[in-house]
This record gives structure tokens, C-alpha cells and sequence, in this order.
């Protein structure tokens, strides 16, 4: 009992010359011991690495999970260390929204066939995001996470328990220096040496800091170790995004290769708008009819070209389906055969379709005259 009590008053002492260290040194009352200038260079050097992996951390959340709220339920989860549950990203989502129109639509026509496979790319590419995601916190946040939480928080306690022995050495200074100002005071005819406490006690308490520091600056010396590290984990996730943007690439790719055997076009309502009802849709010319065949491109030209400037009719065949985009026109099915003749004042891209008893308005670039 007695043995802790002696302990305890001990530590108050102890605690209490520390603050009175402290605060001497603050009001400039007290010497302070300076480290060496390697050693406050590696503190820096620690301290800017502490805060810009925190930087480059917040930064890359941001960009692999853009919304702040699954963040913070990811955050929490963690916390509980439970796993969070899966959810669609953005791509998923709008690839599932495309292929569930595309059925509403129907895959048998070429909007609804288009929209399906739109929506398989969507979602190939949002597999590819949820692939990149998770590479990407495994070999970059990891890492850096680790060293916050770790590496950095083992230097902080050394670089405190530095200072308590930096307080305690100057402190046990400022005792030695007291003690010899009142032995020079003394009026004594034979002058004192100092006491044997205080210099033991600043002999042990400098023994003390000198091998802090030597502690302190080994962990510091080892953020170049955590540089070289963290330098491997940023090529792994440059290498990562490669493979992601490469892989997106290549189903767009695909994908447009896909869509270059289906028509599509669009109807200029503005522009119709301002002529007062006259037809003012064009269609946008497919790739495959853009290009024409070896010697057939200038006589199918030349045939509409002679229908526009006679009042005849001609046969033609459909060579991709087209959903009417107003009533004004005529939806047309690949391969059926209608009767087309040119209307005056009917923009050049457009001839009036006939099938039956059904009339309407077909672009020239999905259909070709027969003899």
C-alpha cells in the first residue's frame, strides 16, 4: 500500500514538472531542447505524407462511389463489420431500364431490338465498374488505410513519448541550473559542487531522450519504404483503370458495330413547327446504306432522282424496318414491297408510301426501286 502510494506521488510529481516545463517554455521562461535538424526534417516529411494519403484517399472515394450517402452506409457497415448489400450501380440500373423497354417495345423491331442491346452493353460495362471498384479498394485504399491507421498512428505515439522525454530532460536542466545558483549563493567558505541528484537525474533523463529519438527516427527514416509502397499501389490502380476504360471501349466498340446494321432517324420538331406543318423529318442514313455497292450506288440514286421528277409510281422493296415517328408517316417492315411516288413540295429525303389501303410518308434510304 505504501509502495503505491510512494508511486503515485511520484507520477503527480513527474506530471507536474512536465507542465510547469511547459508552460515556462511558452511564456519564454525556460530553455528548450531543439532536435537535430535530419530529425525535425523526417517529422515533416511524415506529417505531409499523413496528410496528403488522407487527400488522395477522400478523393478516390469520391470517384469510385460518387454518392456521399452509400459512402457513409459503406463507412458504417465497416464499422460494424458487416457486409453491405449489393446494390446496382448506375450502368446496371440504366442497362436493366433499356432492356426492359426494349421488351416493352418488342426485339422484333429495330428500336427494340437496339434498346436490348444497349442495355446487355450497359450492363457489361457497369460488371466491369463493380470489377474496377473493388481491385481498386483492395490494392490502393488498403494500403493507404493501413498506413493511416497503423504505421502513422505508431509514430505519433513515439513522436509524443519524445516530448514527454524532451520535457523531462530540460526539466531535470532547469533543476541542475537552480540547484547551482543556490550553491553559489550559499555563503560558504568552501564552494559546492552540484548536487549528485541533479546530475544523475539529468544524466538518466538525457540517456532517456537520446534513445527516443534514435526510435522516432527510425520509424520516420521508414516513410520511404512507405512511398515505395504506395508508389506500387498507384501503378496497380493506373493499371486498373486501364483495364476498365479498355474493356468500356471495346463493348461500346461492339457495340456500334451492332447498331451500324440498324436504321434510325429523327424528326426535326422545331423545325416543322416553323413551316407551318410541312414535313420537315429526315432520316439519319445507315451505315450500311451510306455506302453504296460496287456500281448500284449512282443507277438507285438516279432512279429516285427519276421518280421525284415524274408523277409515276414505283415498287420498291424495304430494306429495314422503320417505326412511323408521326402519323403523317408509314412504318415499314425489312423485306415487305410498297408502292412509292414522289409528292410536289415533299422534302427530297421522303416519297409517299403505299401499302393497301394505308398511306404515308417513307425515307428513301430504306428502300430500293425495283425494276
Amino acid at each position: 500500500m505504501d509502495f503505491n502510494v510512494k508511486r503515485l506521488a511520484a507520477d503527480a510529481g513527474t506530471f507536474l514538472s512536465r507542465a510547469v516545463q511547459f508552460t515556462e517554455e511558452k511564456f519564454g521562461q525556460a530553455e528548450k531542447t531543439e532536435l537535430d535538424a535530419h530529425l525535425e526534417n523526417l517529422l515533416v516529411r511524415a506529417e505531409n505524407t499523413k496528410l496528403w494519403t488522407e487527400r488522395i484517399m477522400k478523393q478516390t472515394e469520391v470517384l469510385l462511389q460518387p454518392n456521399p450517402n452509400v459512402r457513409l452506409e459503406e463507412f458504417v457497415y465497416e464499422k460494424l463489420e458487416k457486409k453491405a448489400p449489393t446494390r446496382m450501380n448506375n450502368h446496371e440500373l440504366l442497362g436493366q431500364t433499356m432492356i426492359d423497354s426494349g421488351s416493352e417495345f418488342g426485339p422484333g423491331t429495330a428500336y427494340g431490338n437496339a434498346l436490348m442491346k444497349c442495355g446487355e452493353t450497359e450492363k457489361q460495362i457497369g460488371g466491369a465498374e463493380r470489377e474496377f471498384i473493388h481491385g481498386a479498394a483492395i490494392n490502393f485504399l488498403t494500403p493507404f488505410r493501413n498506413f493511416l491507421e497503423g504505421d502513422f498512428k505508431t509514430i505519433l505515439k513515439e513522436r509524443k513519448l519524445l516530448q514527454v522525454k524532451r520535457l523531462d530532460l530540460d526539466a531535470a536542466k532547469t533543476r541542475l541550473k537552480k540547484a547551482r545558483m543556490a550553491d553559489a549563493r550559499a555563503a560558504v567558505s568552501v564552494p559546492l559542487a552540484p548536487r549528485p541528484s541533479a546530475r544523475g537525474e539529468l544524466r538518466m533523463t538525457q540517456s532517456e531522450f537520446d534513445r527516443q529519438a534514435e526510435i522516432t527516427r527510425l520509424l520516420l527514416e521508414g516513410i520511404s519504404s512507405t512511398h515505395a509502397h504506395h508508389l506500387r499501389c498507384l501503378n496497380d490502380l493506373v493499371e486498373a483503370q486501364t483495364t476498365y476504360y479498355a474493356q468500356c471501349y471495346q463493348y461500346m466498340v461492339d457495340l456500334q458495330k451492332q447498331l451500324g446494321s440498324f436504321p434510325s432517324s429523327f424528326t426535326n420538331n422545331n423545325q416543322s413547327a416553323a413551316s407551318g406543318g410541312a414535313s420537315a423529318s429526315a432520316p439519319t442514313i445507315p451505315v450500311s446504306a451510306s455506302l453504296p455497292s460496287a456500281g448500284g450506288g449512282s443507277t438507285a440514286s438516279g432512279g429516285f432522282n427519276e421518280l421525284r421528277s415524274s408523277s409515276a409510281s414505283r415498287r420498291a422493296r424495304v430494306l429495314y424496318d422503320y417505326d412511323a415517328a408521326s402519323s403523317s408517316e408509314l412504318s415499314l417492315l425489312a423485306d415487305e414491297v410498297i408502292t412509292v411516288s414522289s409528292v410536289p413540295g415533299m422534302d427530297s429525303d421522303w416519297l409517299m408510301g403505299e401499302r393497301g389501303n394505308q398511306k404515308g410518308k417513307v425515307p428513301i434510304t430504306y428502300l430500293e426501286l425495283l425494276n
